[in-house]
């Protein structure tokens, strides 16, 4: 006799969580299709989850946060967050909620009834509590299942968890946040230029390098940033000596004549030798 396995969705960010959430899914008979979404504020790990889905036969469903109107919807929560942030930008249960409506309309689409997190309950101190737990359930109108939690595990601690990835004979990561929206000096340049249409290469230069005039000027901080900055698309200002490189991160045309001067004016400031001459690379 033909037999059908069940279809389930599992919520998959590649950490300790939602691998187990799967491998339990995988245990238990479904046939799991494992949702990842790259952010554009999370470190791309990409290329790790396709291999991890590979290897365990699951198949994958990548939402790529990082262009299109992904990006755009995506941005929308950070600017006006309906739940709060953290303590920096992190909007972490709007976050949350956006994640798991886009993962509801692909079930709803193939018909899938069931969507399973590796969420426990006092791991996280926005998302992942009580309280926001229904939030999200009701925002979405759907429940979850969270068989971690069914499970009775809780709190900060990785113990039981380890032991089951012990079990499934599992990798796994070390814990990590890795969301740059907790991270204080990043968000103070992201605060000055969120109001703009960004792209995923304007969030990924604020990583590195001095910023000026709402990043429409980058300098450099040392020879490894200089060679990023040079590879990118503008003007950028070399100093002939030893000195920082300036990206002119600038749109509009009518600004960059000054921009250039107040960036050779900056790469002075911020060299420890007088700087001659300067070439200006398009």
């Amino acid at each position: 006799m033909f037999y059908m396995k069940k279809k389930c969705i599992v919520m998959f960010s590649g950490g300790l969580d939602s691998r187990l959430a799967l491998k339990i899914m995988q245990e238990r008979g479904f046939d799991v299709i494992a949702v990842f979404f790259k952010l554009p504020f999370i470190k791309n790990i990409e290329d790790e989850i396709k291999g991890f889905a590979k290897k365990n036969k699951v198949r994958l469903k990548v939402f790529d946060c990082t262009k299109g109107n992904l990006l755009r919807d995506y941005l929308k929560i950070i600017k006006n967050p309906k739940y709060g942030q953290g303590a920096g930008l992190n909007p972490c249960i709007d976050c949350r909620i956006f994640m798991l409506k886009k993962a509801r309309k692909f079930a709803d689409t193939y018909k899938i009834k069931l969507i399973f997190t590796g969420e426990v309950l006092g791991q996280r101190p926005m998302s992942q509590t009580a309280r926001a737990i229904k939030v999200i359930d009701k925002e979405i109108g759907f429940e979850l299942t969270r068989p971690l939690i069914d499970m009775g595990i809780s709190g900060r601690q990785r113990k039981k968890q380890i032991a089951l990835a012990e079990e499934f004979q599992i990798p796994y990561p070390a814990p990590a946040g890795g969301c740059l929206l907790c991270e204080k000096l990043y968000c103070e340049k992201l605060k000055k230029i969120l109001d703009k249409k960004l792209s995923y290469k304007d969030i990924e230069l604020l990583k590195i390098g001095r910023h000026f005039e709402a990043s429409q000027i980058i300098l450099g901080r040392n020879g490894a940033e200089n060679k990023i900055l040079e590879k990118e698309k503008g003007i950028k200002i070399i100093p002939r000596q030893a000195g920082p490189t300036a990206l002119i991160n600038s749109r509009p045309p009518a600004q960059k004549k000054e921009l250039i001067e107040k960036a050779r004016k900056l790469i002075q400031k911020y060299s420890k030798h007088k700087i001659k001459e300067f070439r200006v690379k398009l």
